[in-house]
């Protein structure tokens, strides 16, 4: 069965294994996740799962929201998202996956929201280097240098790397091994780290490289 959750990124601990060594997991609330609705090839053209997560008082969400949840029969949830499974004959509507749908040694990948950085400028954003501050190069000794656009092409190229909005951006770690499940207490242990800060959204799938 492909398994999948929707969980919130507690912060990060250390556990120590039997032989003593030290382990950095971060911990994420897993669940419990409500299926919302199925999507299959036949009526949707392609086949996904649709859970919710974080239940939220029914005056939080408009009519054309609150009608999924109705129509399922479930609570409302404030967070939704669709997983894309091959295999969804274990899953139906109402239904509702926890944290035990993983196991200790699964390898999983987990895609979160980055934390936001505000407006860097390129050494932040970009790890590059300053200038000398030697005489003649100032006033500023942090700006990106030269942009190399002369009378041809007369422009600076697409993507080039300049100061910019960093963060907030949609990133997967692939392949993070579940050290640990705590179902009394929805509760996933993650060797390493994840992204985006405390409290954030996060969603843990079967890794597809495994």
């Amino acid at each position: 069965m492909v398994k999948a959750i929707i969980g919130r990124k507690v912060g990060m601990t250390q556990i120590f294994a039997e032989n003593g060594e030290a382990i950095p997991v971060t911990v994420v609330e897993a669940g419990p996740c409500p299926v919302v609705q199925i999507k299959t090839v036949e009526k949707d053209g392609y086949a996904a799962l649709k859970l919710g997560f974080s239940e939220v008082s029914e005056k939080a969400l408009n009519k054309p929201e609150l009608g999924q949840f109705k129509k399922a029969g479930v609570a409302p949830c404030k967070y939704l998202k669709e997983f894309r499974l091959a295999d969804l004959s274990a899953y139906k509507v109402g239904d509702t996956v926890a944290a035990d749908v993983f196991a200790k040694g699964d390898k999983v990948d987990v895609a979160g929201t980055t934390k936001g950085h505000g407006y860097t400028g390129v050494i932040k954003r970009w790890n590059q280097h300053r200038l000398k501050e030697t005489h003649g190069v100032g006033p500023v000794h942090r700006e990106p240098g030269s942009m190399g656009a002369n009378s041809s092409p007369s422009r600076v190229f697409k993507q080039k790397r300049l100061a910019g909005q960093y963060g907030v951006e949609n990133v997967t770690i692939q392949n993070l091994e579940v050290v640990r499940v705590d179902a009394a207490r929805n509760a996933i242990l993650i060797k390493g780290s994840v992204p985006g800060p405390k409290g954030s959204v996060v969603t843990i799938c079967d890794s597809v490289k495994a």
